[in-house]
């Protein structure tokens, strides 16, 4: 019996949305972003050698297709890609009017987002006087921090030192649907920013807020680091998804990295966390063992949290690189019935303007149907791909 393994590479775009005019960075549209060709282009020219060196070397995701669907996406050649395909290939187009994790992985598995999402204006205060009030009566404090747009290290950098005096939390949010609260494990406690980000979370989602996101940091002023205890209380998908599907032809479904977070634990019947790294571990160990029937269903979002929105060009050519020589052992490992599906949830293409996600198409590489040309599709097809190798077709 079939199973499936569905892995997103999470910001890895390939360029050519349709409507990347409609999205901005600051007031730059997203038009003519392209992650992948961007840095490959970076790297081919010496200006990526940080770490590693010379021309971006991915050849297992080139032979599944990667240069293949970057050319077909936005008719960009990425330089030291064009191996001979191995596998199937393909370019995905979303229609969610968004360029966030929920509305790529929802409609990945084959959920279109129904709706307009809520964003914060790029004032301050950026968030309105009831949610900072009722913010301010979880928490137990007399105020927030920051109230504004931010990026993750530079507001520990001016808030952390002033957090860990008042008690009061660091909240703030980006161009993406999100409300973020930043707070010291030791000195404010992870436990109760958790429970802080689940008490706000119905408000903010009734706002049509895709995510409360809970950002613990650890360390000393001038010397204050991120954990991996980050947890997402994103809204539920608003109909079945691909995970449901699979439950309810008796499958059971695995959630790696924030997969559970992402679908609010619907249609999920195990979490594996950890570092990219670890969660590379957590999918070989799934490869190994993973039950007839199964999907494993996993988001890589170092490239996005670590170097995209940093923009760091090197660090992501170095995760790329680590990730495809992973992958490559992942493939060597699995079974003759099985299907592996490499894709991306949206872009972001750390040689652009701003710090947020670009709007781009993203690749549909795939193991375990033979070489063919997918071309052009939906983001929703990616389910029924997997919907359709596991032999549970998708629900009417």
């Amino acid at each position: 019996m079939a199973r499936a393994f569905l892995l997103v590479m999470d910001s890895v775009g390939i360029g050519g949305a349709p409507d990347a005019g409609s999205f901005f960075n600051g007031k730059i549209p997203d038009t003519g972003a392209n992650t992948l060709a961007h840095i490959a282009a970076q790297c081919a020219h010496g200006r990526a050698n940080e770490g590693r060196l010379g021309p971006l070397n991915i050849p297992h995701l080139d032979a599944l297709g990667m240069g293949a669907a970057v050319q077909l996406a936005s008719g960009s050649t990425a330089p030291a890609l064009g191996s001979v395909l191995k596998g199937a290939w393909g370019v995905a187009t979303e229609v969610s009017k968004g360029k966030d994790t929920p509305s790529g992985h929802w409609e990945l598995a084959g959920q279109p987002v129904p709706w307009d999402w809520t964003y914060f204006p790029d004032q301050k205060p950026a968030f309105p006087q009831d949610v900072t009030d009722a913010v301010c009566a979880l928490a137990g404090s007399d105020g927030i921090l920051c109230n504004a747009h931010g990026s993750g290290l530079a507001v520990l950098e001016t808030f952390g030192e002033a957090h860990i005096k008042t008690g009061r939390p660091i909240c703030y949010t980006s161009a993406d649907s999100v409300f973020q609260i930043a707070a010291h494990e030791d000195h404010f406690g992870l436990q109760k920013l958790l429970d802080l980000c689940e008490g706000i979370a119905p408000m903010l989602h009734k706002m049509k807020v895709g995510r409360v996101i809970a950002r613990p940091f650890v360390g000393e002023v001038d010397a204050f680091t991120r954990t991996t205890n980050r947890r997402d209380f994103a809204m539920a998908p608003p109909g079945p998804v691909l995970t449901d599907w699979v439950q309810a032809a008796g499958g059971r479904v695995y959630g790696v990295g924030k997969i559970g977070d992402i679908f609010s634990m619907q249609g999920i019947d195990e979490v594996r966390k950890g570092t990219d790294a670890a969660l590379m571990g957590h999918v070989m160990d799934l490869v190994k063992c993973a039950e007839p029937g199964s999907l494993t269903f996993a988001n890589f979002v170092e490239f996005d949290s670590l170097y995209g929105h940093r923009r760091d060009v090197s660090g992501y050519a170095r995760h790329l690189e680590w990730f495809d020589a992973a992958l490559g052992g992942i493939l060597g490992q699995l079974r003759d019935d099985d299907m592996l599906v490499v894709t991306a949830d949206h872009g972001n293409d750390p040689t652009w303007i701003g710090t947020d996600h670009t709007r781009e198409r993203v690749p549909v590489l795939v193991h375990g149907i033979g070489p063919k040309r997918l071309g052009h599709m939906g983001f929703v097809d990616v389910a029924g791909l997997v919907a359709h190798h596991l032999g549970i077709g998708r629900p009417v």
